[in-house]
């Protein structure tokens, strides 16, 4: 019998993130400024249903997880779901996927460095908003460059500090709501979820509309499989990290949110104040403002760290299967991809930019952008699953190591998720730009490939090994 493995190109990444780093890794690439700051701008759409909203997407981002998880544990690769992609697609939709996944972490690259811009004005409202953006930048590059034991030990300290604060919400919280701390020992309970016009006072429209913002929050999660191509250990670490990350995105997220619309009624929630400052003000918890605040910075500086290393592994892969130039494809000497890290940190430099002569709007419109990149990336995913399941014998899929449950009724449903988010994105005049965007820089990619006759090489291997299938 054959083995449940591909055939990709040899990586010689160094093998440096233990199991505690992709653990961290994990819950950190989802725990971002959208919870922390975008949950009020979010409860404006859907209401107390924004509970629901990021229950659902939790689900779909589980069985997401769980498709990649069933391929990479088998084929451990830092071109992940880029390089199944060419095996099972061609290499014009590889192409496609891993410029657009590189695009992806870019402009969400340059949201991070703008929230970072955004957040240092609290202490330094005169600063010009790019200097701070330019200065994080530089540390986070500097980090990815020297090693990825340092890029695993940067994130797993960044993401303690996310996950630490938000359990200290979730105790705080929920004291006040079913003790009365900081309420005078009068009891909030949870009758704000639907005294002020239902649960859901937006219907299922409003729903949808959230869920963009759902989408934004999770973005990201899909990391874990780029990791394991770096793992000590790929299928004990990406097992055990899909497994809980699952768990603890819903108490973080839904518990969050059902704290926060329970003690504050959704339409009292201002734009740009984290809900987060307002529990803890309202505990009497001293400098509140300034501790969130720095919570914040840090979240913003962990997903940008995130963002860096992505960009120079997914160059990196790209370069591999011929799909972009061969000098990204060079490791320096601590086996990282430094030159992808450059080429990515040197396009950052037009989030910099940005920063400098459209403040205001910058951190908005990057990340709509961002979230119609991670629709393709999560129904690629779930294609490519179905495909590699559909392609084994009885006896390999009773050999899988790591299954993905209720296939394939669960890519149908993720299907039907991302045309709820379409149209979610449809109704709201701020996320219309992404929309406009996608299918341009879709068109410039095909023009790209074909232009350039890319993947012509790769052609024969491709079908070489559709065929073994």
């Amino acid at each position: 019998m054959k083995e449940n493995t591909l055939h990709l190109e040899k990586e010689n990444l160094k093998k440096d993130l233990k199991d505690r780093h992709i653990q961290l890794i994990a819950i950190g690439g989802v725990i971002g400024v959208a919870l922390f700051m975008g949950s009020a701008q979010a409860s404006k759409l859907a209401g107390p249903a924004l509970t629901l909203a990021y229950a659902i997407g939790g689900i779909v981002m589980y069985f997401v997880l769980r498709a990649l998880g069933e391929v990479a544990v088998e084929n451990p690769v830092a071109s992940s779901f880029a390089g199944y992609a060419r095996v099972f697609c061609g290499p014009l939709v590889s192409f496609i996927t891993g410029w657009n996944y590189w695009y992806q972490w870019v402009v969400l690259a340059m949201c991070e460095i703008s929230a970072v811009s955004m957040y240092m004005k609290y202490w330094a409202p005169d600063l010009e908003q790019w200097i701070p953006a330019l200065i994080c930048l530089g540390v986070i590059m500097a980090v990815n460059l020297i090693a990825v034991k340092y890029y695993g030990e940067f994130e797993f300290w960044f993401a303690l500090i996310k996950v630490v604060t938000i359990i200290a919400m979730l105790v705080v919280g929920f004291a006040m709501i079913l003790f009365g701390i900081g309420n005078g020992g009068v009891a909030i309970g949870f009758s704000n979820l639907w005294t002020h016009g239902g649960f859901m006072p937006f219907g299922w429209t409003g729903v949808a509309m959230a869920l963009v913002m759902v989408v934004f929050a999770y973005s990201g999660v899909e990391l874990i499989g780029i990791t394991a191509g770096e793992a000590v250990d790929p299928e004990r670490s990406l097992k055990s990290a899909i497994d809980k990350v699952f768990w603890r995105v819903l108490i973080f997220y839904v518990g969050s949110m059902v704290a926060i619309l329970s003690i504050f009624p959704y339409e009292t929630l201002p734009k740009g104040v984290s809900p987060f400052v307002m529990i803890f003000e309202k505990a009497g918890i001293p400098y509140s403002a300034s501790l969130i605040n720095l919570v914040i910075l840090s979240s913003a500086a962990s997903c940008l760290n995130s963002c860096i290393y992505v960009c120079g592994r997914m160059l990196y892969g790209l370069a591999l299967r011929n799909e972009a130039p061969a000098f990204l494809g060079k490791l320096s000497s601590t086996q990282v991809p430094a030159n992808g890290i450059l080429f990515s940190g040197a396009v950052c430099l037009i989030g910099v930019y940005l920063n400098y002569i459209s403040p205001d709007n910058v951190f908005y419109y990057m990340s709509a952008i961002t979230t119609t990149g991670c629709m393709w990336t999560w129904s690629l995913i779930m294609y490519i699953q179905y495909k590699w399941r559909k392609n084994l014998t009885t006896e390999q899929i009773a050999n899988l190591k790591y299954p993905m449950p209720c296939y394939p009724y669960a890519n149908y449903v993720v299907g039907a998720f991302m045309l709820a988010v379409t149209l979610g994105m449809g109704y709201d005049h701020d996320n219309l730009v992404a929309l406009y965007v996608a299918p341009v820089w879709y068109a410039i990619l095909y023009i790209l490939y074909r232009l350039f006759k890319i993947g012509e090489a790769q052609q024969k291997a491709d079908l070489s090994i559709r065929t073994e299938w």
